[in-house]
């Protein structure tokens, strides 16, 4: 086995689309910086969730949309055509291929090495190559680790044995099965059900909870179920599995009230945990499998001398990647000026602090109808101690929902802090409202007053005159 030794000013472990940015902003700052990757350059976003999903998604709600257009819905009365979905699904996963993301991290000058990264001890990683070579790095000033999150499997007895799908097979899967078997009740059930469901299969969820999207507007849930039922999907709620096995290709589970399920797969859609079990994390006084705890720098505040950073999903802060990128924007300048002995504004909503983790998170669930969501809910709002108003509003009633479809239904929800007379929360749910989220996030990061907001004037007749219908009804 041969051994090779190299050190640079940064160390990434973990080329997704958070490890790629923290490189590239430690690369902009100056600093010599290698990625380590054991799987695919671009990571779980750009191959088994985010890209994948939403190519899944993206003709079934194009197809709702257009059923409810005059003139259109009869074109559109047939089923959708599985293997052209499924062939662009293929297309926007780039065919589990990296080589442009590759092209990429050279053009910005960013090393790479091919395979499984472990922490040695401070400041030091090995590498195990997949042709068997050891290189042992070394960080002048940092590490940081963005390896994101993988499935977490509930201790069911059976599971061992039927080969369950997680969000991975869900997002990749080469044909459709005729019964889908979906548990949970998340953001990554329902989108599964939702697509699965418009591909063909029968879908029956088994939900634990009485609600879907539970960490959402109450509004939200039950706007989606209505819309999974509509197409088809059965949605079983306060239950839960008790036992599975596969018998002759079929997966048979046996439900907590005495009742069997029969399916040809079953997805469980139930969590994440931190790919942290193989990082070598108790060579620092860390515990293996655990979440790394980060400051708004995103330095590991258990680790001593400030070189080791947590950044994405691996921290646990908000697990979606366009948050997570925010992160790696910032945790690669504050790398950057660190090294520099430069001056760096953790204050909130400095430069070098990521303060929109805790009051600014949005989030698009790509279901028919979709959801929005900015900032608290009204349960964590009351939750927090704020004194809030709800001013709640039937987006049907806007015009631009007439113009949108027929017979649409909706709901927005702004939670304004009646003590500083700002946008703390909003949430949407309804067809076409993800593109509605960027403005309630201005609206809610910024902390734009709401005698200003009222001098934002909504285009007619769009979606977005739901603002002024918003500001309104809390106006009296």
């Amino acid at each position: 086995m041969n051994q090779t030794t190299r050190t640079y000013d940064v160390i990434v472990i973990g080329a997704g689309p958070v490890g790629e940015n923290v490189a590239e902003r430690a690369r902009a700052a100056g600093l010599s910086t290698v990625i380590v990757e054991r799987e695919l350059i671009g990571g779980e976003c750009s191959f088994w969730a985010c890209d994948p999903s939403k190519a899944l998604l993206r003709p079934v709600v194009a197809r709702a949309d257009a059923r409810r257009i005059p003139g259109l819905g009869q074109a559109v009365t047939g089923p959708l055509d599985v293997e052209a979905v499924l062939a662009h699904r293929d297309k926007m996963s780039s065919y589990w291929k990296d080589e442009d993301q590759a092209d990429w991290l050279n053009s910005v000058s960013v090393d790479l090495i091919r395979g499984h990264g472990r922490l040695t001890g401070p400041k030091q990683v090995a590498v195990q190559t997949p042709d068997g070579e050891t290189i042992a790095l070394t960080a002048r000033h940092a590490v940081a680790v963005s390896t994101g999150t993988r499935a977490a499997l509930p201790p069911i007895p059976g599971l061992d044995t039927v080969r369950p799908w997680t969000s991975r097979e869900a997002t990749s899967a080469d044909k459709v099965p005729g019964r889908l078997a979906v548990v949970g009740g998340g953001v990554v059930a329902v989108e599964m059900a939702t697509a699965w469901q418009a591909l063909g299969s029968q879908v029956t969820m088994l939900v634990l909870e009485d609600a879907l999207l539970q960490r959402m507007e109450p509004f939200a849930g039950e706007l989606v179920t209505d819309g999974l039922r509509e197409a088809g999907v059965d949605i079983r709620f306060r239950t839960s599995v008790t036992s599975l096995a596969r018998e002759d290709g079929e997966v048979h589970i046996t439900l907590a009230d005495g009742g069997h399920l029969a399916a040809d797969e079953i997805l469980l859609a139930t969590g994440r945990a931190p790919n942290t079990r193989d990082l070598g994390l108790e060579t620092i006084g860390l515990t293996p499998g655990d979440w790394l705890k980060v400051d708004d720098t995103f330095q590991v505040t258990d680790v001593a001398d400030g070189w080791f950073y947590a950044v994405g999903d691996v921290n646990h802060r908000a697990l979606m990647t366009h948050q997570g990128k925010y992160q790696a924007r910032i945790a690669g300048t504050v790398i950057g000026a660190r090294a520099k002995g430069e001056p760096v504004d953790d204050t909130p909503w400095g430069t070098h602090a990521a303060t929109a983790d805790h009051a600014a998170v949005p989030q698009v669930v790509f279901t028919t109808p979709e959801v929005a969501a900015v900032g608290l809910t009204t349960r964590e709002a009351e939750q927090s101690g704020r004194r809030i108003k709800v001013v709640d509003y039937d987006l049907a009633r806007v015009a631009g929902a007439h113009q949108y479809g027929e017979n649409y239904r909706g709901h927005a929800r702004m939670l304004i802090d009646t003590d500083r007379n700002t946008v703390v929360g909003v949430t949407f749910a309804g067809p076409g409202v993800g593109e509605l989220v960027h403005s309630a996030t201005i609206a809610v990061a910024g902390e734009v007053p709401l005698h200003r907001l009222w001098h934002a004037v909504p285009a007619f007749p769009t979606l977005g005159e739901i603002w002024l219908r918003l500001l309104e009804t809390h106006r009296g």
